[in-house]
């Protein structure tokens, strides 16, 4: 199911991009359609999945897909400090995922 999350991120990244750069009526089409897969693929995800952890690593992977095709795509400027406050939030929420699993785990032995 995680891999629900991680194509959810991604379609964010998409539709999070169609809307400050989308300029035709194909181009917020699509923006829409991104919206609706990710959220799609998000819900699915969070009836099987830890709800706060899942969204957690989509907002995450979604901010740091979106810095990417901002500074890769766009030439949005970038500089350090914005390097190292992506790395914390992905530390942060891999911390969370990690803590999560093991509960998830303990509960799963507990039954």
């Amino acid at each position: 199911m995680w891999i629900l999350v991680i194509v959810a991120a991604i379609f964010e990244v998409g539709w999070a991009t169609g809307l400050k750069h989308a300029s035709s009526p194909i181009e917020w089409a699509l923006t829409a359609i991104g919206i609706v897969v990710s959220f799609t693929l998000l819900v699915r995800a969070a009836t099987t999945l830890p709800t706060s952890t899942v969204y957690a690593v989509f907002v995450a992977l979604g901010t740091v897909g979106t810095v990417f095709v901002d500074i890769f795509i766009f030439h949005a400027p970038f500089n350090i400090s914005m390097l190292f406050f992506l790395a914390l939030l992905l530390v942060g929420v891999l911390g969370l995922k990690l803590v999560t699993g093991k509960q998830d785990e303990e509960r799963r032995q507990e039954g």
